[in-house]
């Protein structure tokens, strides 16, 4: 039976739950990953300022260079699935430390890539880290915080994954204003050190090292199938959508997930338990999740290009004009959790949506004439948008979940968070290709009407996510 609470039992009763696994500073445990996940995400965005220049430099196309960042999320994608079985084999701080080391591993060889080749191999090192990385961010934050402060913690995570992506062209810009490219990976080191120090000073081992079976050919239809998706997109900026290698790939790949999944459903020890789908709550947050991320990289892959192709600004300044939306970014991302603790998830949800639908509406309205200002006042609201429905969106979803079931939960919304923030990217890439053989005008008329045809997808993909938001109920409350 139903019992009413007044406010003060209410707070009383939740500062009496627990951690599932306690630590004595759970925030300083947390430093470490954090920043080894901010280096990861931020590496997602920040070439893609220098692309224009990259493409003139390496010599190659808009469907090639794309792969910079793609081919990035794909490796996230493979790795990302086998992270809850590596997390059971290997203990949590094992699995950070080598992350780090990893990354560091791979930003060393990006700034010393002599060419493209090179370049793309030093980026899917990276990639290896931020997929193993990513995941246990929100896995052992679900452990060491009690849940009446999930929120906050979600809070303190969106600011991360959340701000990184949108400060990324700002810092990049900076950088390509002094310097080349090469010290985009270069300003990395620095801080994964320091990751690397305060992950081995104070991160505890809190997952559970059982040594299961290991299911080899599931890992390898997860690789065949999640690279497969990542790499039909990827093939369709140069080949377009209706050829048949891309159609090819799409069908084998789709139909490697399809048996992975079914293995996974049906196996006594899964890799990914895909039977947490059967909670709608979690389905629902984790698809919103998919959605928000389609958003931020697909606009955020758009815009430096647009600044400096189609309003002819330099790349310096494209860092500098970027720059209000990533420090807006991380105000929102830094207070949306807190908000999800106090209100209603699906109030914030359903703002944050409108509020991104707003602001890429006036990105569409953009031309090659448009003042700095407007293109900025734009840029803000999406900034706005997005990270406030992110973080109630993970806490919304992750919260339906047991302990049992928090790991494969993590992974599997990084997992396809990730794959959907891939294909995005590609499909912006085709449609920006697309609208600009639409035009007749200038390089600058051209590149604009190509941004406004990538923004499109973009703009449903945010209508899409708000009418999915409007299906959100609240979640029963027993005691």
């Amino acid at each position: 039976m139903e019992k009413s609470l007044n406010p003060n039992e209410s707070v009383t009763q939740k500062k009496k739950e627990v951690a599932a696994k306690p630590v004595a500073k759970p925030f300083l445990a947390m430093i470490g990953m954090l920043i080894g996940g901010f280096v990861g995400m931020l590496s997602e965005t920040s070439l893609n300022i220098a692309l224009p220049s990259l493409m003139t430099e390496l010599h190659v196309s808009i469907g090639t260079i794309q792969w910079l960042v793609t081919g990035y999320m794909l490796v996230i994608g493979i790795i990302l699935p086998m992270s809850s079985l590596l997390s059971r084999w290997f203990s949590t701080r094992q699995l950070i430390l080598f992350g780090l080391i990893d990354f560091i591993v791979g930003a060393v060889i990006s700034a010393m890539a002599p060419n493209f080749g090179i370049l793309l191999i030093g980026r899917m090192i990276q990639g290896i880290a931020t997929g193993l990385i990513l995941p246990l961010v929100f896995t052992v934050a679900t452990l060491i915080f009690p849940p009446y402060k999930l929120g906050s913690a979600m809070g303190m995570i969106g600011l991360v994954i959340m701000f990184a992506p949108a400060i990324g062209p700002t810092l990049a810009g900076m950088i390509l204003g002094l310097l080349s490219w090469h010290w985009i990976f270069w300003l990395f080191v620095p801080f994964l050190l320091i990751g690397f120090y305060l992950a081995y000073r104070y991160l505890p081992n809190v997952g559970n090292v059982t040594k299961p079976k290991v299911d080899s050919f599931s890992i390898l239809l997860s690789a065949l199938g999640f690279g497969g998706l990542v790499t039909a997109a990827s093939l369709a900026g140069n080949a377009g959508w209706g050829s048949l290698e891309v159609i090819g790939t799409l069908i084998i790949a789709l139909v490697l997930l399809a048996w992975y999944i079914r293995r996974q459903v049906v196996s006594s020890t899964p890799i990914l338990n895909f039977n947490i789908f059967a909670n709608k709550q979690f389905t629902t947050g984790t698809l919103l999740v998919m959605l928000n991320f389609a958003i931020i990289l697909s606009s955020m892959y758009l815009l430096p290009m647009f600044w400096q192709n189609g309003l002819a600004i330099p790349v310096a300044l494209t860092g500098i004009v970027m720059l209000p939306g990533g420090v807006i970014n991380a105000v929102v991302s830094a207070n949306a959790g807190r908000f999800s603790d106090l209100v209603s998830p699906k109030l914030l949800i359903l703002l944050g949506y409108g509020t991104t639908i707003i602001g890429l509406i006036l990105l569409m309205l953009t031309r090659a004439t448009s003042p700095m200002w407007y293109v900025i006042i734009g840029h803000i609201v999406v900034m706005i948008g997005a990270p406030l429905a992110m973080s109630p969106s993970q806490t919304f979803g992750l919260s339906a979940l047991n302990q049992a079931t928090s790991s494969d939960g993590s992974t599997i919304m990084n997992t396809f968070q990730q794959i959907i923030g891939a294909v995005a990217t590609a499909i912006a890439t085709s449609l920006l290709a697309f609208g600009q053989q639409l035009s007749n005008g200038d390089h600058q008329i051209a590149f604009t009407t190509g941004f406004h045809v990538g923004l499109m997808f973009t703009l449903i993909v945010a209508i899409v996510a708000f009418l999915v938001a409007l299906t959100i109920k609240k979640p029963r409350q027993t005691n």
